[in-house]
């Protein structure tokens, strides 16, 4: 199947947003290969023994994505931090539904907490609850971390979807890094 091109997606997206549901389904195929990409990211980040598996988080996000009727979805990296920002919800969901195992306290870097340490569930809600305060206060930094880290977005879609300039993404993103490293170091101490 030849790889679809960025102006066909957005077509379709457009299309489904409007309510054309055949646009939906010539949609499905070319995106379920984007979706399995995210799914699969998400998982290796997860813990080791993970019992979700790559199908089942496409499949969640799908049926998620199909409560979003009448978006005026502006490209394909905008599809692309929605299912992550779904796959997110879906798998913090997850998380929190596990037994709890309280382990000792430790100090990680920021590259091992966003990178979602494969110890334990909690380390991913840690996280999420981290990514909320952080929204709390300010949502574009927030949106920033979750299409550059959630998404796999680059700094130019992160930009084209937040409609901003690239080097402003690349300082919030820089600032919101820090901020996450001293937020989730704090509860480290905890």
């Amino acid at each position: 199947m030849p790889v679809p091109s960025p102006q066909e997606i957005t077509g379709l997206l457009r299309a489904w947003g409007q309510g054309d549901s055949s646009a939906l389904e010539q949609l499905v195929p070319l995106v379920e290969a984007e979706l399995h990409r995210l799914a699969h990211r998400y998982l290796l980040q997860g813990r080791p023994g993970h019992t979700l598996q790559t199908t089942a988080l496409v499949n969640e996000a799908y049926l998620r994505l199909l409560d979003w009727k009448n978006v005026q979805w502006q490209d394909r990296a905008h599809f692309v931090g929605v299912a992550a920002r779904l796959m997110r919800y879906v798998l913090v969901g997850y998380a929190r539904r596990q037994p709890y195992r309280k382990a000792a306290a430790q100090q990680i870097s920021l590259d091992q907490a966003l990178e979602v340490s494969p110890r334990r569930s909690a380390d991913l809600v840690a996280v999420d609850d981290a990514l909320k305060a952080l929204a709390a206060f300010d949502t574009r930094k927030s949106q920033i971390v979750e299409l550059r880290f959630f998404g796999g977005l680059s700094v130019e879609e992160t930009a084209e979807v937040l409609q901003i300039a690239p080097i402003t993404v690349m300082r919030e993103w820089k600032k919101a890094k820090a901020w996450l490293y001293d937020e989730l170091a704090n509860k480290t101490k905890s």
